[in-house]
């Protein structure tokens, strides 16, 4: 006995969706491709959230405020301050030192451009 294709054949109605699907994954590739993948990752989007709402944060207030390890969070805050997106000023107190953290300029404007894409990828998703 031969056996029938039972695979579903597209049918003109189902081009339109298809379609839609690929340019919606097309807008979305577009709209990540222009991110700042330095802000991006989340520990340094968090690094960079916690210092534009704080003057300035220790290492020992950001890592509490974080959840995270001194490896990772002295990991990630290199790489923005290697950005010049924070400013790391390291002093004593007595005999203890105590380093500094405090957002630059730069990195504000980062943070804004960031938050800024974002809102507008939220807006074209909502609007379809």
């Amino acid at each position: 006995m031969a056996r029938q294709n039972t695979a579903r054949k597209e049918r003109p109605a189902d081009k339109p969706a298809a379609t839609r699907g690929t340019a919606s994954r097309v807008l979305a590739g577009q709209a990540l491709a222009g991110l700042d993948r330095l802000i991006y990752e989340p520990i340094r989007l968090r690094i960079v959230s916690a210092l534009a709402v704080n003057p300035s944060l220790s290492f020992n207030e950001l890592k509490k405020l974080l959840d995270t390890t001194d490896g990772n969070l002295s990991v990630h805050a290199r790489k923005l301050e290697e950005a010049e997106y924070i400013v790391c000023t390291k002093s004593f107190e007595g005999r203890m030192p105590k380093t500094q953290y405090r957002l630059t300029d730069s990195g504000r404007r980062a943070l804004e451009k960031y938050l800024n894409h974002m809102e507008a990828l939220i807006q074209a998703i909502r609007e379809r």
